[in-house]
């Protein structure tokens, strides 16, 4: 079972590559905006940022490095939390694409995808009449025919270059309890050094349900395979986020929250920047008689190589 602990984790997903600029004013496209929010989640209790990058003209999902570097080191130099780069990036990138920038900024921690999956939002178009730019309406629809690539090999391969590389450790987006049993058996190969950081991801079309028992066997079965050499956070995608964030707080968990996940704050009510859910699950966790884990508590709990080992 994973160790319990008083101090939770908040990590924030500032923007991801997912929603499109149409869909809210608030999400942060530029590098300003970038950093401006990243700054406001961090004062709000976030220990861990998850960063996407968007060309700046169009808000369209970029792997580039140069785009990165407009962003990354002016919010390490604003506060000291946990910078965690995409290697997921965004839908048709190419994995060298993908890695471009973890690879040149060498973070101390990276997201990773535990397996190949449908990634469907199709739905989500037809909530729209008008676009801002040409590039959203195709993105979204064509998500229908959408395969989130990461193969063994590609796993191992990222593995090698970024894990013993650069010593980076990694956020394992977990989508379904199959995605469990993949990095079980990496393990068994001898990838990846504990504690492994498990995001338990819900709600999103193509993994599993947000229904709350899917939580509890996911749990379960992390415990059985994994024993004490694990940390877990929830992610409930879209309107399942508060909920699913509060499950985890009462079962002894960690969450994330973030633009990317859910641009909501309330039933019909945009989030009007990634603070407002931090500081909302920030009131959940102390109501609950939890602390919020500083970004020194999660390099600790998660055995990170530092700040000062970065390239940015």
């Amino acid at each position: 079972m994973s160790k319990q602990n008083n101090k939770v984790i908040i990590t924030c997903a500032v923007t991801g590559s997912v929603h499109t600029p149409t869909m809210s004013d608030f999400l942060p496209i530029t590098p300003d905006q970038i950093v401006e929010q990243s700054i406001e989640a961090v004062e709000a209790g976030a220990a861990i940022l998850h960063l996407h990058a968007r060309d700046p003209n169009d808000g369209r999902p970029t792997p580039d490095p140069s785009i990165f570097m407009q962003f990354l080191p002016r919010i390490k130099q604003e506060c000291d939390a946990v910078l965690n780069i995409t290697t997921g990036g965004g839908m048709n990138m190419s994995l060298e694409q993908r890695l471009a920038a973890p690879l040149a900024m060498s973070p101390e921690m990276c997201s990773l995808n535990m397996g190949t999956m449908n990634f469907a939002l199709y739905q989500m178009a037809d909530k729209y009449k008008t676009w801002k730019h040409d590039w959203e309406e195709s993105f979204i629809r064509n998500s229908d025919d959408f395969i989130f690539r990461n193969s063994f090999r590609d796993i191992d391969h990222i593995y090698q270059l970024l894990g013993e590389g650069h010593g980076t450790k990694f956020e394992h987006e977990c989508y379904d309890v199959g995605h469990l049993y993949n990095l079980a058996h990496l393990v068994d190969r001898g990838l990846f050094k504990p504690p492994y950081f498990l995001q338990f991801i819900f709600g999103i079309l193509g993994g599993i349900g947000a229904d709350a028992d899917n939580l509890i066997f996911m749990k379960r079965t992390a415990d059985r395979l994994f024993g004490d050499d694990y940390v877990w956070s929830v992610l409930g995608a879209g309107r399942h986020q508060m909920s699913f964030c509060t499950q985890a707080a009462m079962l002894g968990g960690n969450m994330r929250v973030g633009l990317e996940d859910n641009l909501y704050i309330g039933r019909g009510e945009l989030a009007k920047s990634n603070a407002d859910q931090v500081r909302k699950v920030r009131r959940i966790i102390e109501e609950l008689g939890y602390s919020v884990a500083t970004p020194r508590d999660a390099r600790e709990m998660l055995d990170l190589k530092g700040a000062d080992r970065v390239n940015f």
